[in-house]
C-alpha cells in the first residue's frame, strides 16, 4: 500500500484539518467565510480560507480558538503571523491557510481576487 496509505493520511488529516478550522470559524461567529481550492495552482497548501471578524478583539478571539483547538486535537503548533495587532491574522497549518482579517483591512488587501477563480493561470508570483 506505501505511498496510497500515507497519501490517503495526508488527505483525511487535510480535511480534518479544514473542518476543524471551519467548525471554529461558525462556533465564534465569524463573517463572510470563503473556500478556495488551492490545489494545482500552488504548492503553500491545499485549502485557502478566509473570513472577517468583526474587531481587533474578534479577529484574536477566533485565531486563539483556532490554535487551541489545533493543538488540542493532535495537529500540533501551526505558524501564526499578526497576532499582537490582529488587524490581520494569518494561521499557516501547513495543507490549509486560515486568514482572519478586519473588514477594512480584509477589502484592502483582497485576497479573494487575488486566490480567486478568476485569477489567471500560469501567473503566480513566486
Amino acid at each position: 500500500m506505501g505511498t496510497n496509505g500515507s497519501e490517503t493520511t495526508a488527505l483525511a488529516r487535510a480535511e480534518n484539518l479544514r473542518a476543524l478550522a471551519l467548525g471554529c470559524l461558525d462556533e465564534m461567529k465569524a463573517e463572510e467565510t470563503i473556500e478556495i481550492d488551492l490545489v494545482g495552482k500552488t504548492s503553500l497548501a491545499d485549502t485557502m480560507i478566509i473570513t472577517s471578524g468583526r474587531s481587533q478583539r474578534h479577529v484574536g478571539a477566533i485565531a486563539d480558538k483556532i490554535i487551541q483547538d489545533m493543538k488540542d486535537q493532535g495537529f500540533g503548533t501551526a505558524r501564526v503571523e499578526g497576532m499582537p495587532a490582529c488587524d490581520w491574522v494569518l494561521i499557516d497549518a501547513g495543507d490549509v491557510l486560515v486568514h482572519i482579517f478586519r473588514p477594512e483591512v480584509r477589502g484592502f488587501y483582497n485576497l479573494e481576487k487575488m486566490w480567486g477563480a478568476d485569477r489567471p493561470v500560469g501567473r503566480m508570483a513566486g
